[in-house]
């Protein structure tokens, strides 16, 4: 019996643990362990340095750490630490350029070499391995554009995760075009559209023009409210009771897209014309109940209950069906964009419930209000139930007029407030809540609260700023978020000195480069030796988004990855990065869900020891974009000449 290769073995067993080696075939992996190199370093013992001939082999991390530097000598900056499981030095496998930094042993290091003659065959014919270097989870890979949609991709591909049953948001609805175009002219009674319907089967009947364009609909709920109840004759026109105008949407669109629209107008029927607007001729229409039978589990099911509960007590129970669906939807990758619209839809139903049950107690309002969701919940971001951030903005009257409708509005505030913690939502520790009195204020004070901010750009004044200017109204009179929006805009153009202000604040997180490192995670207290994963990492794009749209005076766009998308169109010259930025956001956003679900919290702290390796390179790839955007935001307003 041939005696085993002790050393091998130990060095099979070591790659099988982490990726690429990880998704190498048995046979191919036992070769490769034969002919690795075992190299000791001494402590500051140098491998590599910067632009010398790139060496036969890259090299793995077994034990110890590797630091990897660039700049002149005497003068380097640290740009990596590879620990145990990192893959470096691979510049000459993928670019077969000189080394672009130099590698120091930070500690005594067993590093294993991985000669590239053989490890080359495995990269051409695994196309996940290829896609492991692409995605740049290779220390020292050379960047290329595109990394964040190559990470993104290889971390979906190298998770190992498979759906079981795909949800297929992104499939196309078709319509039957004999079955679901069902139309009369306006001059129709209402006896013969409900008898083209009842000869139809149908639930709706589309009203339309000569030219064949919608002007209105009547469904089965219009014919029970409107013409059973009595209040008009069977043998009035139609234009009598139809609903208009129609809501429209373009042929074939996505399952994603459709649900959407039926959740945010509160319809059951999408009017399918040929461009997509009311301006163009009918081919159809789409009902819920095309949803309902290509989608198992429709989000616009709790919403409508959510609307009709008669009790409020029920809405906890509904709510933690809705965090079973985002479970689902995170791992079997759907859109993050559209989890973050499908929660906020969900969370904006429990808003306004709360907000009309509060109504009932409390009598009809004093004065025009309107309730605004701020923090993350304002821009659509959370996707967890972490704690509130709510304000509310009411007309303004005469001093004592609001007075007593401030009173009215803090009491309906508290009872929302109540409401929603009883359906998981903490209270804000800050008290940045509409049952605070301070942010239940009339549309004046709300107006001398951002003119303080803007023209006198304190510390204070810029984190109430960063928190505030994230408003979205959700239920009351919209108009009064409009006006406010408005004055804010005219200020900002008129106080040039406060975007650069705001843009400082937005550098007070630094890039988390290696935030695996203990010098990155928190050094004392409850979470003592975690990463903040929303401090140190996602505030600071969010920052930065909130900066640059409002410096492209882009008004009524919260949502960080959608300000990205927004600023890439607006500025092709920085495209690329804030498509980067954009995609690393969402990555993040997708982690610290599962994290919080995972873990029951919210997701904020992260324990780098209980992330695999392939979760920790993920991540770390995300914080590239962090770093360039920052930089861009001390070049364009020239910061370091700022006081």
């Amino acid at each position: 019996m041939k005696p085993a290769n002790v050393i091998q073995e130990r060095v099979l067993e070591f790659l099988k643990q982490y990726p690429p080696f990880s998704l190498i075939a048995a046979e191919e992996l036992q070769r490769l362990a034969g002919q690795v190199r075992v190299l000791y370093l001494e402590p500051e013992q140098v491998l590599f340095k910067q632009v010398d001939t790139p060496h036969d082999m890259f090299y793995l991390v077994r034990q110890g750490s590797v630091r990897l530097e660039q700049g002149p000598e005497g003068a380097q900056r640290l740009v990596d630490v590879c620990d145990e499981g990192d893959v470096f030095g691979a510049r000459a496998l993928i670019a077969k350029k000189d080394y672009s930094s130099t590698a120091t042993a930070a500690e005594e290091t067993l590093v294993y070499g991985i000669p590239i003659t053989l490890f080359e065959p495995i990269l051409h014919h695994n196309p996940e391995v290829a896609l492991y270097f692409a995605a740049g989870f290779a220390a020292g890979a050379p960047v290329q554009q595109g990394r964040m949609q190559e990470t993104n991709q290889a971390r979906r591909g190298l998770s190992g995760y498979t759906s079981p049953q795909p949800l297929h948001l992104e499939d196309v609805l078709t319509l039957d075009t004999n079955r679901n175009k069902v139309t009369c002219t306006a001059a129709t009674s209402i006896r013969l559209a409900a008898q083209i319907m009842s000869d139809k089967d149908s639930s709706f009947i589309l009203v339309v023009d000569e030219q064949e364009q919608p002007t209105g609909i009547i469904t089965d709920t219009d014919l029970r409210k409107r013409v059973v109840a009595g209040h008009v004759s069977i043998d009035d026109p139609v234009e009598e009771v139809m609903s208009a105008p129609v809501i429209s949407i373009h042929p074939n669109p996505h399952m994603a897209e459709a649900l959407l629209m039926m959740m945010r107008h509160h319809v059951k029927h999408l009017c399918v014309t040929a461009d997509g607007s009311i301006n163009s001729a009918v081919q159809g229409v789409l009902t819920e109940h095309h949803l309902l039978l290509a989608q198992g589990s429709n989000p616009a099911i709790l919403v409508q209950e959510i609307r009709q509960t008669q009790s409020i007590d029920n809405l906890p129970a509904i709510r933690d069906r809705a965090e079973e669906l985002l479970q689902k939807y995170l791992e079997q990758e759907v859109n993050i964009a559209f989890i973050a619209n499908i929660i906020t839809e969900i969370n904006d139903a429990l808003v306004v419930r709360a907000l009309q049950h509060a109504e009932s107690i409390l009598g009809p309002p004093p004065l025009h209000y309107c309730w605004l969701s701020i923090g993350s919940e304002g821009r659509e971001e959370q996707l967890l139930r972490t704690d509130q951030d709510n304000a509310l903005v009411f007309a303004d009257a005469h001093a004592a007029d609001e007075k007593e409708a401030q009173a009215y509005f803090v009491k309906l505030a508290a009872q929302v407030n109540e409401v929603l913690v009883k359906c998981g939502f903490e209270r804000c520790p800050a008290d940045m809540m509409a049952s605070n009195p301070k942010w239940c204020q009339p549309l004046h004070n709300w107006k001398s609260y951002f003119h303080s901010w803007i023209h006198e750009p304190t510390e204070k004044a810029l984190l109430n700023a960063s928190i505030f200017f994230d408003y979205r109204p959700v239920h009351g009179d919209f108009n009064l978020a409009t006006q406010l929006t408005n004055y804010i805009y005219e200020h900002i153009q008129q106080e040039h000195v406060f975007l650069p202000y705001l843009a400082k604040h937005a550098l007070q997180s630094p890039p988390p480069l290696s935030f695996f490192r203990n010098f990155i995670v928190e050094r004392s207290g409850e979470h003592k030796d975690q990463f903040d994963i929303k401090l140190r990492a996602m505030t600071p794009l969010v920052d930065a988004a909130r900066v640059l749209t409002l410096d492209n005076r882009v008004a009524g766009l919260n949502n960080t990855f959608k300000r990205f998308e927004k600023l890439a169109e607006l500025e092709p010259q920085n495209a690329e990065l804030y498509q980067e930025a954009a995609m690393a956001y969402e990555i993040m956003m997708r982690h610290r869900a599962l994290s919080g679900l995972r873990n029951r919290n919210s997701g904020r702290y992260i324990n780098p020891a209980q992330l695999n390796k392939l979760e920790r390179q993920t991540l770390r790839n995300t914080f590239k974009p962090i770093s360039d955007v920052q930089e861009l935001l001390q070049v364009r307003f020239q910061l370091n000449y700022l006081g």
